[in-house]
């Protein structure tokens, strides 16, 4: 069975291109094969990190989506990962309820995804809310909670989402905070997770060997949250 991996959250800067970033290396390391597509044709964090894997796709047109299910289909061993920009929520839900995108991927044995990534404050959980009431409620759902946009989900715990979420059989992903003045470094020079794991040349990835090994310890544990929910 194909799979496809819609990664959203609608605000923002919650971390929805790093989450996308980590689960395509997390492919590439575990040897999984994958297509990968980016709706941020300008500021695309696949098509800068993950060139030679992710195709831009474009939103301005009512099948511009239909490429996703299409690659589900061409290839049942294939995953399919979609960064999806911010602001397409709505998008998406008419795509899904125009083109009939549930029966479809029944139809042709793909399971569909949603990754919605949040940070800790009020418009993750307003949004969680919308998904909720929407789509979000009839396709396998996960959590990822962003402690690297901050780690206190206490608005999430009282809302009473959280519970509602798993009464879905909702996921529920930690992706662990890793210290700013390292992911600034990744982000200014461009660096990939790879290269900066592998990598020794201190020019090439600006991490010292400390840093580099706490790249790859937070690498192991992202990797075994995504294997702990079946990536």
């Amino acid at each position: 069975m194909s799979h496809i991996h819609l990664i959203g959250g609608e605000k923002g800067g919650v971390g929805k291109s790093l989450v996308s970033r980590l689960l395509a290396q997390y492919f590439i390391d575990r040897q999984i094969p994958f297509s990968a597509f980016d709706t941020d044709r300008s500021h695309g964090a696949l098509l800068r990190f993950n060139a030679g894997y992710a195709v831009p796709v474009s939103l301005d047109k009512h099948d511009g989506l239909d490429v996703i299910v299409e690659a589900a289909a061409l290839d049942p061993n294939r995953r399919v990962l979609v960064d999806l920009a911010a602001q397409t929520q709505a998008t998406l839900a008419h795509w899904i309820e125009d083109a009939g995108v549930f029966d479809v991927a029944r139809e042709i044995g793909t399971s569909l995804r949603y990754w919605h990534v949040m940070d800790a404050s009020r418009d993750s959980v307003d949004l969680l809310a919308w998904l909720l009431n929407g789509f979000g409620s009839q396709m396998s759902l996960v959590l990822v909670l962003n402690e690297v946009r901050g780690d206190r989900f206490d608005l999430l715990q009282g809302s009473g989402l959280l519970d509602r979420a798993r009464s879905h059989n909702a996921e529920v992903v930690s992706l662990r905070k890793l210290p700013d003045a390292t992911m600034q470094k990744l982000d200014g020079q461009s660096t990939s997770f790879w290269a900066a794991v592998h990598a020794p040349d201190r020019a090439a990835t600006g991490l010292g060997l400390l840093e580099r090994q706490r790249v790859k310890v937070w690498l192991q544990r992202t990797y075994a949250e995504f294997e702990r929910i079946g990536a």
